[in-house]
């Protein structure tokens, strides 16, 4: 995202509070480029606790992206980080733009669906019920966003992201793993029988699609989907086929809080997003 936005000429300020959810060292390489560029500058901060006005003094327009990922780690005591991180780091960037409301682009998830009646799903659907808690503080972030469009004219845009995948990805994903245990020869752990299917986004689509909804309509929600759900199993076969050779396959017992399938209808983002 950030490459994206320097090399269509923006002055970017990247914020991050380096948590320890994966190793920093990961972050900071995936930083290397942009950290180069003249028009970058980084400022460690955390968005629940930090003086935000000065943050975003001077900004033109906000993509935030920041939260904490992961649907297993969000059960259990994990629950008060996602809460943290997500609704009160929320609310609190949105409260420091009431002086100045400037665009906003939120990162929301195709978890807010969870186990839908009828797919692909669209923006419309009234059947939001996230099936773990992660998907309910995604949830509770767009209601955030509308409050504050609705209440103080800050126009928000939220996407609902599907499964991006792609270069640096995070660790704990399932292309990230799955690609690592292939090279090194050990077994691929699987939760679930492997027919789960999911609507896989590479990462360059997602990030022109956030750089377009920018100009989105005030209060809207967009899917940004890939468009084409595919299940576990046929990522597993296609992995094979790229390392030349079959893989072992460790099946474990599903996850709770994993959807059984996610698919976007994007014809919203086609027609106003383009």
């Amino acid at each position: 995202m950030c490459e994206r936005l320097l090399a269509d000429g923006h002055v970017v300020r990247g914020v991050d509070r380096f948590s320890a959810y994966y190793e920093r060292e990961i972050k900071e390489s995936n930083l290397a480029c942009c950290r180069q560029h003249r028009s970058f500058s980084l400022v460690e901060a955390d968005l629940a606790i930090a003086d935000l006005d000065d943050l975003v003094d001077g900004v033109e327009g906000v993509f935030h992206l920041a939260a904490q990922p992961g649907v297993r780690p969000s059960w259990g005591d994990g629950f008060v980080d996602y809460v943290r991180d997500n609704v009160v780091g929320t609310q609190r960037l949105l409260e420091a733009l009431r002086g100045h409301p400037v665009p906003v682009v939120i990162a929301s998830s195709s978890s807010v669906y969870g186990d839908a009646e009828r797919y692909p799903v669209c923006e419309q659907s009234v059947e939001l019920s996230p099936v773990s808690p992660y998907g309910l503080t995604k949830l509770a972030v767009e209601h955030l966003a509308r409050i504050y469009t609705a209440q103080h004219r800050i126009p928000t845009v939220s996407l609902r992201y599907f499964t991006v995948y792609g270069p640096r990805q995070r660790p704990d994903m399932a292309f990230t793993r799955l690609i690592d245990s292939a090279l090194a020869g050990r077994p691929l752990r699987l939760f679930g029988d492997g027919t789960q299917s999911r609507d896989f986004t590479f990462v360059a689509d997602a990030v022109d699609a956030t750089v377009r909804a920018l100009g989105g309509s005030a209060g809207r929600v967009y899917n940004v989907g890939g468009g084409e759900p595919t299940t576990l199993n046929a990522v597993v076969g296609t992995l094979a086929d790229l390392i030349g050779h079959q893989v072992d396959v460790v099946r474990e017992p599903a996850a709770p809080g994993d959807v059984r399938h996610t698919w976007a209808e994007t014809s919203r983002a086609r027609a106003e997003l383009g």
